[in-house]
């Protein structure tokens, strides 16, 4: 039993959620009148694999035998307008003529088929047609992309269908397919035309039903979802903050849980561009938390982002030891990402990079991570820095560009920073090209002179305090009255 059947059958089981009524006698009716009509779209499903020209002509036979013997639309013609423009669409790759057919399915929406079946149709094939420039023809040869504007006039005919029929929730959820498909093809101006227009329509539909707050919040987190994924591939961070900090303001919500991974992963890489990598990982964990319970395969590369994050700010702590991502911990698509972290540990510089070096594809790949290796690096060779020099008083800065597999001249940058910070204690010798550590001694010697200062300095205030204090007793008795 292909899909489209097994949508109407579920969708039969589900048409009390919508109000919907049935007389007694309806099965009667449909198993005397469409036997014949059900017989023929049976034999003309069996003509799709071999002859999808002669199937088209089939059901479209069917559409018009129903409409003549029944004196009027129903079942048997909708499923057939609906094998039609799967095969116009993704067989024949005939997406003009599909789009015709389209229209004439949306008119059996209204009183033909039960609301539920049309809504869980429209949306797969809209489903199929928003991706339709990505499928595979017959034979496996890649199709040819579909023209924008044909795509977009499946949009507008399904939404001017739903506004006709006074259905709300559908007509947004269309416009979130089709912002989908904006956003996909980087059609930026059209997807933020979309947005304003899907905020005014939640607005209405507030104004108009106060008493479903979560069904509002719900749908605008819908909205915020996609316009700070715009705002994301724009490299417009001050907006995307901003819609960032108003998705927490929602509070009556029941959002779906992909667009809180969404939301929480284009916050992790703005907090990522900011360096605020405490702030990036506590985003990142929430958004691979929502995509795992999502289901959604993205939850693995925002894992990569979550791990990534963590390194970056030195924690000490193992990502994959928390009940969540322990199970993806041996992984092969996180396996690198895991002995990196090993790596990271132990301070192993040259380890680390040969996992980058080997492990390119599930890595550096990856454009968002790419950009981030060198602070990696930078931030591991660091710290293997600071544990190599402990023991010495002086180092060339020849043996530590060995010891870190880098240039001298990149040794000595990363050792002016870590003394401007004051994690290292010395200076460096540029003539001889050296490190100078001091030596505990000179320590101790510097904090000796620092507390015989203080001292003078508190012997020097008390000299004048007490100076102060004895003044007015050298003054005569004469003096008074």
């Amino acid at each position: 039993m292909e899909d489209d059947d097994m949508e109407y059958l579920e969708a039969a089981n589900e048409d009390e959620d919508y109000d919907f009524q049935y007389s007694d006698d309806d099965g009667d009716d449909d198993e005397g009148g469409s036997a014949d009509l059900e017989n023929k779209y049976y034999q003309a499903k069996g003509l799709k694999e071999d002859d999808p020209d002669a199937a088209i002509k089939a059901f479209e036979n069917i559409v018009t035998l129903e409409i003549s013997q029944e004196g009027k639309k129903g079942d048997w013609g909708f499923k057939s307008l609906k094998q039609q423009i799967k095969l116009l669409f993704l067989t024949l790759n005939r997406p003009e003529d599909a789009y015709k057919k389209y229209v004439e399915l949306l008119t059996y929406t209204k009183s033909a088929v039960t609301r539920n079946y049309s809504e869980k149709s429209i949306n797969g094939i809209l489903d199929y047609v928003g991706d339709g420039g990505k499928k595979k023809s017959r034979g496996g040869a890649a199709k040819k992309p579909i023209n924008v504007e044909v795509l977009r006039q499946f949009y507008e005919a399904t939404k001017a269908s739903m506004e006709d029929a006074k259905n709300d929730r559908l007509s947004l959820k269309i416009n979130t397919k089709l912002g989908k498909l904006w956003l996909d093809r980087r059609e930026f101006t059209r997807l933020a035309a979309l947005i304003e227009e899907m905020k005014t329509s939640v607005q209405s539909m507030a104004s108009a039903d106060r008493s479903d707050q979560s069904q509002q919040g719900t749908s605008l987190l819908e909205i915020y979802a996609l316009e700070i994924q715009m705002h994301n591939e724009t490299r417009n961070f001050k907006k995307l903050k901003e819609i960032y900090n108003a998705t927490l303001e929602v509070r009556s919500a029941i959002p779906h849980p992909h667009d809180m991974g969404v939301i929480r992963e284009c916050g992790g890489k703005m907090w990522m561009g900011e360096k605020q990598w405490s702030k990036a990982s506590t985003d990142f964990f929430e958004s691979f938390r929502n995509y795992d319970e999502a289901g959604s395969s993205q939850r693995m590369q925002v894992l990569k982002y979550l791990v990534l994050a963590n390194m970056l700010m030195a924690s000490d702590i193992n990502p994959f030891d928390s009940q969540e991502t322990k199970p993806y911990k041996n992984d092969p698509e996180i396996l690198a990402m895991t002995n990196l972290v090993s790596a990271y540990q132990r301070r192993d510089v040259n380890e680390a990079e040969k996992i980058l070096r080997d492990n390119k594809a599930t890595i550096m790949d990856d454009p968002f991570i790419r950009f981030y290796i060198g602070d990696l690096l930078r931030s591991l060779r660091t710290q293997y820095l600071i544990d190599l020099i402990k023991p010495y008083t002086r180092l060339e800065l020849t043996f530590l560009a060995q010891q870190l597999n880098v240039e001298k001249d990149e040794v000595e940058e990363l050792l002016m920073g870590l003394i401007l910070e004051g994690k290292v204690k010395g200076k460096i010798d540029q003539v001889a090209s050296r490190l100078e550590l001091e030596s505990s001694r000179t320590l101790e010697k510097r904090r000796y002179n620092a507390l015989e200062k203080w001292t003078e300095s508190l012997e020097s205030m008390q000299v004048q305090i007490l100076g102060r204090l004895a003044a007015p007793a050298d003054r005569s008795f004469g003096d008074f009255p």
